[in-house]
């Protein structure tokens, strides 16, 4: 499997039964494929949607039914469509369990930039603000590094999105827990050492006591 899948599956484990999960455009949208058997999510489409699936199977898309970054998608048995103002009082409500977002930058601080590289033109930060203070847990899923930069910080470079509301970090080398004392890496991806995760990441990494092998 390729990197982007391998972190989906790895973050959809994070998953619990009866959990509302947003997820945010991009590699995010692919957790939706991968919830383990056994547990019931309701996902929330910050576009309007309550009880949306994963990605429709080319030929059986519907037109009129898309995610938050407008690809096709399905819908579960029971979903409702509503308006956007009705969706962010969902998110700023407080009735978001898991948030599952990118990130360009994340720190040790559990800040993350996402929505702006200083000097490119972007259409606004979107519905990311909201729903890093609204949801109850943040999980970042990307990949490690850019073309070979760095993209967890010891201090993020990029304007923030929002301060200190990261608990957790998912790539395709390792999971990551934040804390109060740092960056401590829990899960390590097979056939890669801890030097190779260090190497790849700006802030100084803790390693658990238990480090083990991500299993997806």
């Amino acid at each position: 499997m390729d990197a982007k899948e391998f972190i989906a599956r790895r973050v959809a484990r994070e998953l619990r039964d009866g959990d509302v999960v947003n997820l945010g455009i991009g590699l995010p949208t692919l957790v939706a494929n991968y919830v383990p058997d056994g547990v019931e999510i309701t996902l929330q489409a910050e576009h309007g949607i309550l009880g949306a699936g994963g990605a429709a199977k080319p030929g059986e898309e519907d037109p009129e039914i898309i995610n938050a970054g407008g690809f096709h998608i399905t819908v579960l048995p029971g979903a409702s469509f509503f308006d956007s103002s009705t969706s962010f009082g969902i998110i700023r409500g407080g009735h978001v369990d898991v948030t599952i977002l990118g990130a360009l930058q994340v720190d040790e601080k559990g800040n993350i930039a996402n929505w702006m590289v200083p000097g490119k033109r972007v259409p606004g930060m979107g519905g990311a603000m909201d729903l890093v203070v609204g949801a109850k847990e943040v999980i970042v899923a990307m990949e490690h590094t850019v073309k070979g930069s760095h993209k967890i910080m010891a201090e993020c470079s990029y304007p923030l999105t929002a301060v200190g509301v990261v608990k957790k970090i998912i790539t395709e080398l390792g999971v990551m827990e934040i804390t109060p004392e740092g960056i401590i890496l829990t899960e390590i991806a097979p056939g890669v050492t801890v030097e190779e995760v260090q190497a790849a990441t700006d802030a100084v990494l803790i390693i658990h006591e238990n480090l083990s092998v991500m299993d997806v």
